[in-house]
């Protein structure tokens, strides 16, 4: 079985600012109990489980992100960097249950990954 989305993120210079955009827009509630205030918001109601928040030091200007849940984060970003890729952010834990990496495609797409 391939490997799937499990995760969107959109970050930029106000994650607070996101976040009022997204819910009057869309009418989404985000839970902002998070390091930095970032939002989440369930997949049970926007479809798939949805993080709005401000763009991590070193991330010019943001961007929309998806995240690949994968088996290993680093065997994924190693195979990613053999593939022309570049790792934008190493494996880490952002917190309790929570393992991901960040990559840019070769045409510097920003792509999140997932450890199962």
């Amino acid at each position: 079985m391939a490997d799937k989305i499990v995760h969107v993120e959109v970050v930029g210079r106000s994650g607070s600012s996101l976040q009022s955009f997204f819910s009057d827009l869309f009418g989404w509630n985000f839970d902002t109990n998070n390091p930095g205030g970032y939002g989440m918001a369930s997949a049970d109601e926007v479809g798939i489980t949805t993080g709005v928040g401000t763009a991590p030091e070193g991330m010019e200007s943001g961007g929309v992100t998806f995240y690949v849940l994968v088996p290993d984060v680093d065997k994924a970003l190693a195979r990613a960097t053999e593939l022309g890729g570049q790792v934008i952010l190493p494996k880490y834990s952002p917190g309790p249950g929570a393992t991901l990496g960040l990559f840019a495609d070769p045409e510097g797409h920003v792509i999140g990954l997932s450890e199962a």
